[in-house]
Order: C-alpha cells, then sequence, then structure tokens
C-alpha cells in the first residue's frame, strides 16, 4: 500500500485505466537497454580505449601532490583543453565539397563519434537495421556556423554605420572614402567569417543528426535537443521510450559541447558559474580557477534493448534499467536545483522504476552537484549499506562538458561494469575535495555514506551474487534532477535477475513484489494507448490566441504581407533582382507582434522579462492562454510528473545578438586592416571605431545574471514548467521544420513508457527577420510573392511567426480526471531520408506516414483529411502529393481525401509549422468543417492527384463522415535534412470504447 505523498511520486503508476487489479499489480519492469557501442572524443581522449586509460590512469594522491596551479611546484605540460585539433576526412562521409565550408564544427564532431561508436559496436562491418535506427543528438548554447552567420549578417549595418560615421569626420583630405570603406569591409567579412548558399543548412542543430544519418544510411527517426546541462540525460531517456514503445530498434545517442563563441563563458561567468575546471565543484565559490566553465567532449552511445542485443550477437558493455527525470519547478531565474525533497523523490522513484533495492548500489557518478550535497536523498543506501559506497565524478579528468555530461558519465560507468574496475577519483591541492578520500571514517560528508576511491580498485560482486549496479546522478541550471541506474551485463545470464522485478520500495532486506503499475500505458488490439489532446492554444500573425487562428482560418485571407522595416531593413537587406549572400530577394511574411509584459497571473520583473528572447515570450503567453482556456491553474490540475518539449530553432535570435556585440573587436580589426584607410593615422582610427561600437551598445547586458536565461532554446519550456509550478522537465526538440512533430513524438513516447503523467509539447519560431530571410534566400527557397502550395503558380514560401501547444496526457488519465478531451493522437511515425539534406524524398516520407499507422487499427481509407506540409515548392509539393498517393491511395475511399495546408494562411513559421498543422486539424476535427487554402487559383496538374484520388479546396465545407465512424486527419510535418514525421489525429466521441 503507499501513502498519498508516494502515489504523488509514481510516474506511470495510473498508465492503466487506473484500477488496483492484481493482475495490473504484477506487470514486470520495462525491458533493460544495452549500451552496445561507445564513442569518446575528449581533449586527452580520442577513443574508448583511450578513454578508459585516462579514467584509470594515476591516482587521487599523485594528482594531489604534485598540481600544476601549485605555487613555486615544477610545472608538466599543460592538457590540451580543445577539439580543436581534431581532423576529419569529409570526403569519407559523402559530404559535398561545396557544403562542407558551411558546416559548423559540431557535424564534423559528431559524425567522427557516431564512426567511432558503429564500429565500436561492430556495425563498420555488419548493418544495422536502417530503417529502424534513430539518430539523437544534443548540444547546448550557439554554433560557431551560427554566431559566424549572425556576425556576417550584421557587418552590413556596421558597414553603414561606419560609412556615416567617416563622412561626418573632419577630414577634407579624404573625401569620397567612406563608400569605399563600407564595401571594402562588406566583402572582408564576407572572406573572413565565410559566406555559402548552404549556410542555412549548416547552421542547424538539426542537420547534425540528419549528416550523420545520411552518412550511415540510416532511416530512422533524426532530431537535436538541449536541457542544459540536463541535455544527454532527456537524449538517454528518449532513446530508451522509443525503443521499449518499439517504434525503433536501435538508437544512436550522440551528445557534445564545444566552446563555439564568447557568449556562454561570459554568461555563465555572470551566474557564478565560472569555476568548473577539472578537480574543482561546479561554482564552488571557495575556489579561484581561471579555467572555463564549459569543457570540450563528444561522446556517443548505441543503444538496443537487450533482447535485441543478446540476439544480434551484440557486445554488452552494460544495461539501462531506468532514467528517471524531476522538475523543481520554482519561478525566478534558472539555478540548480536545491529542494531535498526533490533528490529523495527522484532517487526513490529511479530505484523504484527499475526494481532495484537501495542496499544494491554499489557506486554513485555524478554529474551535478555530488551526492554529499543532495540531503536525504540516500537514506536508503545508508540503511543498507555496510561500508562507505564509492562515489565520484569523470568532471575529475573532463571537467564539466555540460550538454555531454550524462553521455560522459554513462559511458564511464559501463565502462567500469564492463572491465569490473572502479577508477580513482582525482582532487586538486587548494580545492576542496569533492567526496571524502576512502580512509575517510562512514558518515564523513553530511548523511551520505560515500567514499571516494583513492586508487583504482577490484569492482566487488555483490554478497549476494546478483550483478554489480551502480546510479547516475545529475542535474541542471533550469531545475531538472536526473537519476539513471546502469547495471552489469552477464553474457551468459540474460536479462535482469528474478529478485530485481518492478515494485520495490528501495531499502535493505528481501525484494518484495507489489519503472503497483510502473511500467508502459495498456495496449489493445488497436495498438498503442490514444493519447488524449485536453487542451492548447496558439499565437499566429494576426491571430493573438487558437479562436482568432480558426477565424482567419474559415474567412479564406491569408495574413501575409510585406514585413516591416524593423524586421527587415531593406536598405541593407533587400534586393529584388537576384539571390545574394547578405540580402534577400523576397520581402513578405507573416509576422506577428511580440508581448510586451507577462501574461496574467504570471510575475516575472521588467528587467528579467526583457532579457528573454522573443520566443520565449511568445511561448509564455501562449501557455497562458492554454491554462486559462482550462479554467483553472495548472499546478492544481496536473499531478505527478510532467513533460514541456517545445519545438525550436536551437540557437535563438537573442543569444547570436548577445553574441555579435561581443565579437564587435573582430569587424573592428577588420576595419583596421582596410586598404581604403591606410592613409588615416591611428588617432583618426580609433575614435572611428569608439563611435561605431557607441552605435551597437556595449555588451552590459550579457553580465547580468538574467542573460543565460534569456538564451537557452529550453528556456522557453523551462519558463513555462516553473513560472506556472509545474513539475514538468523541461526540453527544447529541433528537427527543422518537423520540430513541433517531433516535440509531439517525444511527449507521446514519455507518457506511453510511464515517464510522465501530462505533457504539454509544441513549438515556436519567428523566423520573420533579415537573418532567416537572408539564409533562405540564399538558396532559393523563398517565393517572390506570397506563398501558394499546391496551386500552379508555387515558387516558395514565405516565412511566418508562430507558436501552437498542446496539453496531452494518457486516453485513460484524461477520463479518469474528468478532462475535456479535444481529439485523440493515434500514432505518430518518423524517418529520415538519408540522401538529400535538400531535396525532399517521397520514400522516406511515405514511410514516416506507414509507421504511423502501423499504430492504428484503420486503414489509410479511413482518413478524411491530411494537414499537409504544403511549402509552396514546386518540387515539394508534388513529391508529397507522390508520397501520399504511395500510402493514402485507396480503391475503396468512398470520397475524395481532402488536403491543405495552414502555411497559405499563416506562411512557414518553420519549428512551429507541425504545431499550425496540428492546431488546424484539431479546430477542424472540433468543428466538423473541412478547412479552406488561400490564395488557390489553379492546382497543379503534376500532384497528380487522381492517383489517391484527393482534392484541394480553396473554401470551407461541412466535414460529413459515416454514422459511428470517428472524423480522422493526418498531420505532416518534413524537414531539411530529410527529417519526416506524419501524425494521426481521431475525433474523440463518447461512443469511444477504447
Amino acid at each position: 500500500m503507499t501513502t498519498p505523498d508516494e502515489e504523488q511520486e509514481q510516474p506511470g503508476m495510473h498508465a492503466g485505466r487506473g484500477s488496483s487489479t492484481g493482475e495490473d499489480q504484477a506487470e514486470a519492469a520495462p525491458e533493460a537497454i544495452a549500451v552496445v557501442g561507445i564513442a569518446a572524443l575528449y581533449p586527452t581522449a580520442r577513443g574508448v580505449a583511450d578513454y578508459w586509460r585516462l579514467l584509470t590512469e594515476g591516482t587521487a594522491r599523485d594528482s594531489a601532490a604534485t598540481p600544476q596551479d601549485a605555487p613555486g611546484a615544477p610545472r608538466t605540460p599543460a592538457s590540451p583543453e580543445s577539439l580543436a585539433d581534431i581532423e576529419v576526412d569529409v570526403a569519407r562521409f559523402g559530404i559535398p565539397p561545396a557544403q562542407a565550408p558551411s558546416m559548423a564544427r559540431m557535424q564534423l564532431l559528431m559524425l567522427e563519434a557516431a564512426r567511432q561508436c558503429l564500429d565500436d559496436a561492430g556495425y563498420g562491418q555488419r548493418p544495422l537495421p536502417s530503417d529502424r535506427t534513430d539518430v539523437v543528438t544534443g548540444t547546448c548554447f550557439g554554433l560557431d556556423r551560427q554566431y559566424a552567420n549572425a556576425l556576417r549578417v550584421a557587418s552590413s549595418r556596421y558597414a553603414r554605420d561606419l560609412e556615416r560615421a567617416m563622412a561626418s569626420a573632419e577630414n577634407p583630405d579624404l573625401g569620397g572614402a567612406a563608400p569605399r570603406a563600407a564595401e571594402e569591409l562588406r566583402s572582408a567579412a564576407l572572406r573572413h567569417l565565410g559566406a555559402s548558399p548552404h549556410d542555412r543548412i549548416g547552421e542547424m542543430a538539426s542537420t547534425i543528426p540528419a549528416r550523420v544519418a545520411a552518412a550511415f544510411g540510416l532511416h530512422g527517426r533524426t532530431l537535436a535537443l538541449e536541457s542544459a546541462d540536463a541535455t544527454s540525460y532527456l537524449g538517454i531517456a528518449h532513446a530508451m521510450d522509443s525503443l521499449r514503445s518499439e517504434v525503433t530498434d536501435a538508437v544512436l545517442v550522440l551528445a557534445g559541447q564545444c566552446r563555439e563563441g564568447r557568449f556562454p563563458a561570459r554568461a555563465l561567468a555572470a551566474k557564478g558559474l565560472s569555476t568548473a575546471g577539472p578537480g574543482r565543484p561546479h561554482g564552488d565559490p571557495a575556489v579561484a580557477d581561471s579555467r572555463p566553465a564549459v569543457s570540450e567532449g563528444v561522446g556517443g552511445l548505441l543503444l538496443k534493448r537487450l533482447s535485441s542485443a543478446e540476439r544480434d550477437g551484440d557486445r554488452v558493455y552494460a544495461t539501462l534499467l531506468d532514467c528517471t527525470l524531476q522538475q523543481d519547478a520554482r519561478p525566478g531565474v534558472f539555478r540548480y536545483p536545491t529542494s531535498a525533497e526533490l533528490y529523495r523523490r527522484a532517487t526513490a522513484a529511479s530505484w523504484r522504476r527499475s526494481g532495484v533495492p537501495a542496499a544494491r548500489v554499489q557506486y554513485v557518478e555524478y554529474t551535478g552537484r555530488g551526492p554529499e550535497r543532495e540531503p536525504g536523498a540516500w537514506a536508503g543506501l545508508a540503511d543498507g549499506a555496510a561500508a562507505p559506497v564509492p562515489a565520484g565524478t569523470v568532471r575529475d579528468r573532463l571537467g564539466h562538458t555540460f550538454a555531454n555530461a550524462g553521455v560522459a558519465a554513462v559511458s564511464k560507468v559501463a565502462l567500469a561494469l564492463h572491465h569490473q574496475r572502479l577508477p580513482p577519483q582525482r582532487t586538486d591541492a587548494g580545492a576542496r575535495p569533492q567526496l571524502p578520500l576512502a580512509e575517510a571514517p562512514f558518515g564523513a560528508v553530511g548523511d551520505a555514506p560515500f567514499r571516494a576511491a583513492a586508487e583504482a580498485e577490484e569492482w566487488q560482486r555483490p554478497a549476494d551474487g546478483g550483478p554489480r549496479l551502480a546510479v547516475v546522478t545529475g542535474a541542471s541550471l533550469t531545475g531538472t534532477v536526473c537519476r539513471l541506474v546502469v547495471q552489469e551485463h552477464r553474457a551468459t545470464e540474460g536479462i535482469r535477475e528474478p529478485e530485481q522485478s518492478a515494485g520495490h520500495q528501495g531499502g535493505a532486506g528481501p525484494v518484495r513484489r507489489t519503472g503497483q503499475r510502473v511500467a508502459v500505458s495498456r495496449r489493445t488490439a488497436a495498438g498503442p494507448e490514444p493519447i488524449a489532446v485536453v487542451g492548447f492554444g496558439g499565437r499566429f500573425a494576426d491571430a493573438a490566441d487558437a479562436d482568432a487562428f480558426w477565424a482567419a482560418t474559415l474567412s479564406g485571407r491569408d495574413r501575409i504581407r510585406p514585413v516591416s522595416g524593423a524586421l527587415l531593413d531593406r536598405e541593407l537587406y533587400h534586393s529584388p533582382e537576384a539571390l545574394g549572400l547578405n540580402r534577400s530577394y523576397a520581402e513578405q511574411g507573416a509576422p506577428m507582434p511580440v508581448p510586451g509584459a507577462p501574461p496574467p497571473g504570471v510575475r516575472i520583473p521588467p528587467s528579467r522579462y526583457q532579457a528573454l528572447d522573443a520566443a520565449q515570450r511568445v511561448g509564455l503567453a501562449v501557455a497562458g492562454e492554454l491554462f486559462a482556456r482550462r479554467g483553472a491553474a495548472p499546478a492544481g490540475t496536473l499531478s505527478g510528473t510532467g513533460l514541456v518539449a517545445v519545438g525550436s530553432n536551437l540557437g535563438l535570435s537573442r543569444e547570436r545578438q548577445l553574441n555579435t556585440v561581443l565579437c564587435l573587436d573582430v569587424l573592428e580589426d577588420l576595419v583596421r586592416s582596410l586598404s581604403t584607410l591606410a592613409p588615416w593615422s591611428r588617432e583618426e582610427v580609433e575614435p572611428l571605431l569608439k563611435s561605431v561600437r557607441e552605435l551597437y551598445g556595449e555588451a552590459g547586458s550579457v553580465d547580468s545574471p538574467v542573460a543565460l536565461d534569456g538564451c537557452l532554446a529550453s528556456g522557453v519550456a523551462a519558463l513555462i514548467a516553473n513560472e506556472y509550478g509545474l513539475a514538468a522537465v523541461p526540453v527544447a526538440v529541433e528537427a527543422a521544420c518537423a520540430s513541433s512533430l517531433a516535440a509531439v513524438d517525444m511527449a507521446v513516447s514519455r507518457l506511453r513508457t510511464g515517464g510522465a503523467d501530462y505533457a504539454l509539447a509544441g513549438g515556436v519560431e519567428l523566423p520573420c527577420n533579415a537573418r532567416d530571410m537572408i539564409l533562405c534566400s540564399a538558396l532559393g527557397l523563398l517565393s517572390h510573392g506570397k506563398i501558394t502550395p499546391f496551386d500552379l503558380a508555387a515558387d516558395g514560401f514565405s516565412p511566418g511567426d508562430g507558436c501552437a501547444l498542446f496539453l496531452l496526457k494518457r486516453y485513460d488519465d484524461a477520463r479518469r480526471d474528468g478532462d475535456p478531451i479535444l481529439g485523440l493522437l493515434r500514432g505518430v511515425g518518423g524517418s529520415n531520408d538519408a540522401k538529400s539534406l535538400i531535396a525532399p524524398d517521397a520514400a522516406g516520407q511515405s514511410r514516416a506516414m506507414r509507421q504511423a499507422f502501423e499504430q492504428v487499427d484503420f486503414a489509410p481509407g479511413a482518413v478524411d483529411y491530411v494537414e499537409a506540409h504544403g511549402t509552396g515548392t514546386r518540387v515539394g509539393d508534388r513529391v508529397e502529393a507522390a508520397a501520399m498517393a504511395e500510402v493514402y491511395a485507396s480503391p475503396e475511399r468512398e470520397a475524395p481525401l481532402e488536403i491543405g495546408s495552414a502555411k497559405s494562411f499563416f506562411g512557414h513559421t518553420f519549428a512551429a509549422a507541425g504545431a499550425a498543422g496540428l492546431l488546424r486539424a484539431l479546430l477542424a476535427v472540433g468543428a466538423r468543417t473541412l478547412p479552406p487554402n488561400a490564395n488557390l487559383r489553379k492546382v497543379d496538374p503534376g500532384l497528380e492527384l487522381d492517383l489517391i484520388p484527393a482534392r484541394v479546396c480553396g473554401e470551407a465545407r461541412p466535414w460529413r463522415t459515416e454514422p459511428g465512424r470517428p472524423r480522422r486527419a493526418g498531420v505532416s510535418s518534413f524537414g531539411t535534412g530529410g527529417i519526416n514525421y506524419h501524425l494521426l489525429l481521431e475525433e474523440y466521441t463518447d461512443s469511444h470504447g477504447l
């Protein structure tokens, strides 16, 4: 029996109908996930063997005895702290030479890490199940190419300001020099910062997994994500969910961190987090350290279900039993969690979900605050342990690799289990030891029964003969607590031993039967349990909420117009005549105003609110609309553990802007080298540069403790969770234009595996700005007029700003809680073309559609309407129609399939595109009305819609179905990089007997 408090701690307890039948109580925990491949690219380790040597070399005493930074001590050569010297042969990965210069450095490093991981797993010579192998990548902060592109675009403005400043300077002997200097600077910036038509593709975080998929012929889901220093934990959790949901058979998880711009270090320092070198506690105020707050590193894990790994003869390093994530939802600036109750709850939940008693844990690896700073979290361990438990952190060797931290830690523990040895823990002289040394008395650090291994030592087998077992812990500055249970694998024993079945509550003593239902939501003959949409909100051009969005749709009139000069300075950035690298030939878009104040009920100081990115403000406002529609405070109506997954560009505009301000000296150096200014003396040039810098403003805002908050992509989700008091883990998801549906897919997986009890999912992006329009124009993607999907005149898309969010629950939970069920998500399919990063592919798109139908009990012929991706490019629309014909064509179809696209009204909202399509389909189902397309004059005959049969209409019409059959819609979202997602939405009726 559980107490009410314990019941709140059990994600997935109510994953079924909420009954407590004996059958539910006896259900086993989910299958273990096998680690079959490891990659390690770190400044002092360039492979798995190097990594293990790095972890085990020397002793704690050796490193403390001759510290490099001790006054008067003989200095040894400093270890490299960068990955800059790694050379990656792009030709071996099939990368066209024209695209290589525009690629972010992280793309190259992750390609090499992917190769290393697959080779380590033995798949360099034998194929993986390519159609069912996903690639998930994690990064944090901007990529070098994003920073360079932003500075390049800004250089045009700088050049104009330089021209004006020179023209006003008193130097009559140098008349006419100002225009020449400005033009010379523009050319110099293009050469120095690089410029290519492929820059838009090269800078996107989602291009990284897409590039990996293309290089190794993998056709599963591809997405990039970010959740501050919990990033790689979210990647591992999503991989485990996907494997246990059986929507994939293998997942390649890659997580990397590089120091690619000036902003992150400056912003972390402003938060007091700049003292995190190897061997030092993160942010310890007692330590003065000149090393950077973020260390570099790229790592990878290849994960499979244990049964698949054993069947395929894989070498298994270790198995993952559970990944528990919980959120410390506190309003205010982002900071690391400090709640003792939260740490205790997360630890207890991880042991319960994995079926592991606390006394079985033999080692704790931490990437966050350290176990000695988590009061009360390890009480069960203290009760059952006969001696202090070894604990350590890979940060003693690597420093804090931030987005990579979880992968680095899991790799260390998996190798230690595989070798059955515990690495020693290093400490540096002058720094407070992060853990007491081996001879320290039990309980020397608070209540924690931990010790640090002074020497490498054999990992003793448990007294009961069971497998060795460890816990990996972490925390993020956005408030997430992470717990991951890792177990030794014995090739002759198969899966977990019987005494570790689900339901154990922790502590010492024998295991008793009671991740209570702790596994997955129920499956029926109809497939996995449906996910109910119980709330929504949206904001787009001229549509401040979802009601206005639907009204605009029914009006038949688009919201696309010339964007304002504040968004696109036409003197600098508009040139309608031809393609260019620093100008856009298009000027049409669908922008929306950014909120100037927080939504009602949310209290954010004006200084902090002004520091937020526009996407963060919009997301917070749309969440406010969603909760207002429900008519109750969210914290009071949403219990258990949640997830906030928001599709987003992982490089927010504000971060790029602040980094640009910090890099004005780069442009100033270029000015000093201009031949036009050769006759000018230093005394004339320096005041000139000072006057131009004053026009940009100083970098003071970067040094505010809230600067970092407004620049994290996951900050959109974290703001929603923390300001609305939701115990929901925040994560940003990028899958190019399919980002929103990738976020929804992550939410559905978390719900179905019991990792979350509710989820907010959707997307937000504001691409109506000079940078995005210039980069898209360089590729020829924009329309010269207005976007017209499926029309014969289609010549490209118009950008649009937008955001839509959806509140999701398991179907049974929504019914139990009395929620209004607005629609049912029945299936989500995902795939990657693995062909071209630019050109769409019908086979890849149809693969995603078929995967969605594998999860339901109805055929494509039972779907009435498809909310299409519909980019308004001639090739894109025709390829999408061909993909629909492969799946939806049916001679039994009673009426033509209706096709439409929200982009015809609100433009292409990039990361929010899938959310816009889902919102339109959901509202259409609720209104029983088939939505129209705007600006449709003549349907392109090249679509060959008669093959389905299908039609595109320019006016709204009643949505009629057979009696007793719910209305059903498909929603497509396809992104650059060959990323494809397809979702199946079903009307909820009282007759549902699922």
